[in-house]
């Protein structure tokens, strides 16, 4: 069974999300509120929430205010925000989960599996929320750092580190310089949503190339030469508008 904690200084965001997990969420036990960072510190001194809803943007004290109180937080977030597209490329940069408001109960579903999946709030937050605010203070989305998380820890990239991802199955190998590969246990289809502002080309299905590190076409337009010296692959449904992305670079 799972005790969450709601923090917003939005009442009606509060009640409506309340609602939602009361509604739809069955394994959810227990919620409690909090309008502010203090209020929710307060509470924590007597309940142990497994969960915490934390909204990114509030007055005096915002989310990563509440978050710096903890050395090693016990629970893990889904971030709730309002429609904000650099907070959410932050968050999804830093490998971690967040709701739209007004949140939608499906989305709120799904996000609740996700945490299911996990189960164990685990040592990784800490530095995965570190990331996040520091991210948050980056110019540009170009400038984040990528949270890769994997068997042997978490691993930050910048998108210049990266040369070149390549998908099997619900895993991704990502190749980058002067490091071994990466292994994660997320899709390619999750990395290619993330990292197509940054001009990252799909040319087949189990392949996505950073365009930083291309280094020619080769003659028959068969594949890509990148700076790592490997050769790859683009398919011939791919072709066509990989030839047209390289025009446009």
């Amino acid at each position: 069974m799972i005790k969450a904690l709601i923090i917003d200084d939005e009442p009606k965001a509060r009640n409506i999300l309340n609602y939602y997990i009361e509604d739809f969420i069955e394994d959810i036990t227990e919620v409690r509120q909090a309008e502010s960072v203090d209020a929710a510190l307060e509470i924590l001194k007597t309940y142990r929430p497994s969960l915490v809803f934390l909204d990114v943007e509030m007055p005096k004290k915002n989310g990563f205010d509440f978050l710096r109180s903890f050395k090693e937080p016990g629970f893990e977030v889904i971030f709730t925000t309002a429609y904000n597209q650099y907070a959410i490329q932050a968050i999804r940069f830093s490998a971690l989960d967040y709701l739209l408001k007004p949140v939608d109960p499906d989305e709120l579903k799904a996000s609740v599996e996700r945490f299911r999946a996990k189960m164990a709030p685990g040592q990784q937050n800490k530095v995965l929320f570190n990331n996040l605010a520091d991210n948050m203070t980056k110019g540009h989305p170009k400038d984040f750092r990528l949270a890769i998380p994997s068997k042997d820890g978490v691993f930050f990239l910048t998108i210049d580190q990266i040369i070149r991802m390549q998908g099997d199955g619900n895993y991704t190998f990502i190749h980058c310089k002067d490091k071994k590969p990466i292994v994660t246990s997320k899709t390619l289809k999750h990395y290619e949503e993330m990292l197509e502002e940054f001009g990252f080309i799909r040319t087949h299905k189990s392949h996505l190339v950073n365009p930083l590190h291309i280094v020619k076409l080769a003659p028959d337009r068969d594949c890509l030469i990148l700076t790592d010296g490997s050769q790859i692959e683009i398919s011939r449904r791919k072709k066509e508008d990989v030839i047209e992305m390289l025009k446009i670079r």
